[in-house]
């Protein structure tokens, strides 16, 4: 609730502070290289494994997905899309393993939003040229031009809130709830002589169960494809 931890600083330009958020992405994208590895070993041509034919129908979706929605000529976008959502769901999902969720950090999600929004403009340019894109700010007449530009930026920060704060949001509720029903064990079984026992929090059997099938489960999902999905609505648009 207070932030992310600063684990250590390396001493350089004044101290570059590391936090759980780096650390823990760190931890995820070593997993996800380990495991990328170990599923792509050992593929065949014919008579494919059940792992082989897995993998395949999940690529096979992810690239469905994306010519649905920007066409064929953007399918080079695809390992971009999967990669980001593999980093936004496993991020969010790291918490049932007791690890901070780094989707949690705004400075995390500003930096997807950001390479989002390089990625819209550059795309933009090199479809319209560096005039096409500057004259698309004037479009429909040249008087609304700022609030063309105030749309612009504002993209990618409402990307960027949009998802920092559903997770940051389910974050600190599921940290109050534990806490309280915490209080809430201590104050019932105060009157129990046995210290073990008065101290064991039986009220958090149950209820944070629920909630974390909807905030860690539902909303890590959801939070993941919104941000995809924008994501290739925005580049798609960028181009025509």
């Amino acid at each position: 609730m207070n932030g992310p931890k600063i684990i250590f600083t390396i001493p350089l330009f004044g101290g570059i502070k590391v936090t759980e958020s780096i650390v823990n992405m760190w931890i995820i994208m070593v997993v996800m290289v380990i495991v990328s590895i170990w599923l792509t070993r050992g593929l065949k041509v014919r008579n494919p494994s059940k792992k082989q034919l897995f993998i395949e129908k999940l690529v096979t979706m992810l690239y469905d997905m994306v010519r649905d929605v920007m066409g064929e000529r953007y399918m080079f976008f695809a390992p971009y899309i999967g990669t980001l959502f593999l980093l936004s769901i496993l991020g969010s999902l790291s918490s049932l393993l007791t690890l901070r969720p780094y989707t949690a950090d705004l400075s995390v999600i500003l930096t997807w939003t950001v390479m989002t929004f390089l990625i819209i403009q550059i795309n933009n340019i090199k479809n319209h040229g560096v005039l096409g894109w500057l004259k698309s700010f004037t479009e429909p007449v040249a008087f609304i031009t700022p609030l063309n530009i105030i749309s612009e930026i504002a993209n990618p920060i409402s990307m960027t809130f949009r998802h920092f704060g559903n997770i940051a949001a389910g974050l600190v509720i599921t940290s109050l709830v534990y806490g309280g029903l915490a209080s809430l064990s201590g104050a019932l079984l105060s009157w129990v002589p046995n210290e073990f026992l008065s101290s064991i929090p039986i009220l958090q059997i149950g209820l944070p169960a629920i909630l974390s099938i909807y905030f860690d489960l539902f909303t890590s999902f959801l939070q993941a494809y919104i941000i995809c999905m924008l994501t290739m609505v925005f580049v798609q648009g960028s181009g025509e």
